[in-house]
């Protein structure tokens, strides 16, 4: 594909976090931007903000003459939305050069040095830090976040063309469209068995995916996965190894061991062992920029975060409240973990969307058991996202698997009452469901009171 002799992208699912990026490079090289969405988020507004044409219909005639010309128009599509659906449609039976949306972020970052984060947890807190490394640092560089960064506000980054940065999708085997020259691979938990059928599978594109690599290229891998690379870990011999490992008001201080050489007391901000191993890998992976070890540690020490990864929305004496996108048991058990560390002995209340009616039923036992973790637990009904309802499978079956006693399913109007009447130490909400949009409104009415 020719990107040149395309003046014009139409994005099918535009607000997505993914495909938003995509829309943000595409209009700010200057092509002509426009999308649908099924529904209107402040990601989408955000989009609209910035002079691109969005509708929330399914309608071809919604979709603006210009983008209707296939000899300079590319179709950017996201898997979850539907083959039936109507614009899709049309552009495929009309001779549209349409693309999914791995594809296209595998063309844009072909012709640049590219470090790929794979893993099936820790891939957008992995690529912001990185990308936050490589700012802070100087380093030229195009970023497309899985989230939004609070350094940057944005899931997406320019600051130059020499290298990119990109999650490594597993989803749909989106990742292996891409050729990084330096990757890694977080985690390889069992999920999407929609997609995969089975672990097995899922380990295989994961395999595969490594083979992408350039072979003068470089693989870091977590320590304990089988597979061949780099390794890095925490007080457990890695290449990269966190030792020494202290908290200091609410920061992590350690010393980094390196092949090379060790630094001590390198500081991070952002609480939970799973973000001190994200922070180890960007870390390393930015050294095959050039950039000093020194420069990155001082980085290191003022990445602030990513929306809804352990975000702290309150944080006073007397009550914390914390929002987290995680929508897999080992996400939630690495959240309770986290809390448990920082905010030792506090009682909690965990509100939990589950994602999708496959993942709760294939992970059901593992969801009540990570859930059964929390003082209190609040279940909200299943997002759907791309799929349709399974029958039997609900909140108030997963409910019944929860060992807690302390345990109810709620409907979203209901949440502010009963958190006021449960009046937790800590609260926590979680999913990669529209849980987010509530996030806010609980902020607000809780603010005042503590």
């Amino acid at each position: 594909m020719d990107l040149k002799r395309i003046h014009n992208v139409y994005f099918i699912g535009i607000g997505g976090i993914g495909m938003s990026a995509l829309a943000r490079y595409f209009k700010f090289i200057g092509k002509s931007v426009a999308g649908y969405d099924k529904t209107q988020t402040p990601l989408t507004e955000e989009l609209s903000g910035l002079g691109i044409d969005i509708h929330y219909q399914d309608d071809i005639t919604m979709v603006a003459d210009g983008f209707k010309n296939k000899e300079n128009t590319l179709i950017v599509y996201t898997p979850a939305v539907s083959v039936e659906h109507e614009e899709y449609q049309y552009f495929l039976t009309n001779g549209f050069e349409i693309k999914k949306r791995s594809e296209v972020l595998g063309i844009i970052t072909k012709d640049s040095f590219c470090l790929a984060v794979a893993g099936t947890h820790g891939k957008t807190t992995t690529t912001s830090i990185l990308a936050h490394l490589l700012k802070e640092t100087g380093v030229s560089f195009t970023g497309f976040l899985g989230g939004i960064s609070e350094d940057f506000n944005s899931n997406f980054v320019f600051e130059g063309t020499d290298y990119s940065v990109v999650e490594a999708d597993e989803f749909d085997r989106s990742f292996l469209r891409l050729f990084p020259n330096v990757a890694c691979i977080t985690s390889m938990d069992a999920d999407h068995l929609d997609i995969y059928g089975n672990p097995e599978e899922l380990q295989k594109s994961f395999i595969e995916f490594t083979n992408r690599v350039a072979p003068d290229g470089a693989l870091f891998v977590r320590k304990g996965l089988p597979l061949e690379g780099i390794t890095y870990g925490i007080d457990d011999d890695a290449d990269y190894c966190i030792t020494n490992l202290k908290i200091e008001n609410g920061s992590y201080i350690f010393d980094l061991i390196m092949p090379d050489a060790t630094l001590v007391n390198v500081k991070f901000n952002k609480p939970g062992r799973h973000n001190l191993l994200n922070g180890l890998v960007a870390f390393a992976m930015a050294l095959h920029t050039g950039v000093s070890a020194d420069k990155l540690a001082n980085a290191l020490a003022t990445f602030k975060g990513v929306q809804r990864r352990f975000s702290y929305k309150i944080k006073t004496e007397n009550f914390i409240f914390i929002d987290d996108y995680a929508h897999h048991p080992t996400e939630i058990n690495a959240v309770y973990d986290a809390v448990a560390e920082m905010h030792p002995n506090k009682k909690t209340l965990a509100i939990f969307q589950p994602h999708l009616f496959s993942r709760t039923r294939d992970f059901a036992d593992e969801f009540a058991k990570s859930l059964s973790r929390f003082d209190s637990v609040l279940l909200l009904d299943i997002y759907p996202a791309r799929e349709k309802p399974l029958e039997g499978i609900t909140s108030e079956w997963l409910l019944e698997k929860i060992s807690n006693t302390k345990v109810k399913t709620i409907q979203k109007s209901k949440l502010i009452n009963e958190i006021k009447e449960q009046n937790p130490q800590v609260l926590i909400t979680m999913g990669a469901g529209d849980i987010g949009l509530e996030v806010n409104k609980i902020t607000k009415e809780l603010q005042d009171a503590h």
